[in-house]
């Protein structure tokens, strides 16, 4: 009759830390929120910190890399639609999407799967750092090279393989934990190096500030859905092997591959559809700033 009591007891004192935690976190969050709104700027021509020679490069630059700021133009429901409706802005979230599910699969659940290595709860905690600080430094890596060549699609498109690979061993190999530790690795560096490089790479194709927010939104917003996916996927009864869970991490790895390549083809294609446009199309700025990335002068990059 005491065990049931004690066990009730522990969760319960567990989930009021847990409680305080989040509030604590929380409450950071939304301060720093508060302080972000009133001290950043929508615009460089608003950015109250910045001299007049420096705001005057920061436009020009900004408007050779990505068009005109849009500063002066205004974003309406029917306009949201138009842009919600257009193939490369939802495969973009789709794309997102796949690869959130394994991503906060491992963020919630690699605890567990540590702990069903033989570890202690001290132990496992201190295994738990060693991937998410190979995430880092690889993430940085990529980046380096990333920006050196200008060039996104390859890289992830191999951070993908990665993922895929890692999950792969872990739902193959259930006898040897230095492996399935080592799998872990993999994830980590797979999964998080790619997700910024997904919106960094949308956010480059997008051809004026109004399309930018809106298609932005959509990607980062209706890819963090996965998130609610991640939390059901797995079980304290498919442990140790998870395979349910790491089944689920596949196929959304590889559903945010087929996405990722329809993205890259899609580029690709109009690219080349462009180039064999008449360039003597008479658009005035302002035409070409609401078409944005359906200007028929834009170039999609990879």
């Amino acid at each position: 009759m005491g065990k049931p009591v004690i066990f009730t007891e522990t969760h319960e004192c567990f989930a009021d830390h847990a409680l305080q935690l989040f509030i604590l976190e929380g409450a950071f969050t939304v301060l720093m929120a508060l302080l972000v709104f009133f001290c950043l700027s929508d615009f460089p021509e608003e950015a109250k910190w910045l001299k007049p020679d420096e705001k005057a490069f920061i436009v020009v630059r900004l408007r050779v890399e990505q068009g005109n700021s849009g500063r002066d133009g205004k974003t309406t429901l029917k306009g949201v639609g138009r842009i919600l409706s257009e193939f490369r802005v939802l495969i973009a979230g789709v794309m997102y999407f796949g690869l959130i599910v394994p991503a906060y699969s491992y963020a919630y659940f690699s605890p567990s799967i540590i702990r069903t290595f033989g570890y202690t709860p001290i132990q496992t905690q201190l295994h738990s750092v060693p991937p998410w600080a190979a995430a880092f430094g690889w993430s940085m890596l990529m980046a380096t090279f990333s920006d050196w060549s200008r060039h996104r699609f390859a890289f992830i498109v191999f951070g993908i393989c990665i993922a895929i690979s890692a999950f792969a061993i872990l739902i193959t190999v259930q006898d040897n934990t230095d492996v399935q530790y080592a799998a872990l690795f993999l994830v980590a560096m797979g999964c998080y190096s790619t997700m910024p490089f997904m919106v960094c790479w949308f956010n480059m194709n997008i051809g004026s500030h109004a399309r930018r927010s809106v298609a932005s939104a959509w990607q980062v917003g209706f890819g963090n859905i996965g998130g609610i996916i991640a939390v059901f996927s797995f079980f304290d009864s498919d442990a140790p092997g998870y395979k349910t869970g790491y089944s689920i991490c596949i196929a959304f790895t590889i559903l945010a591959m087929v996405a990722t390549v329809l993205y890259g083809v899609s580029c690709i294609s109009t690219n080349r559809k462009r180039d064999k446009m008449p360039t003597d199309l008479n658009l005035t700025d302002q035409q070409k700033e609401e078409l944005g990335d359906n200007n028929p002068e834009y170039r999609f990059l990879l």
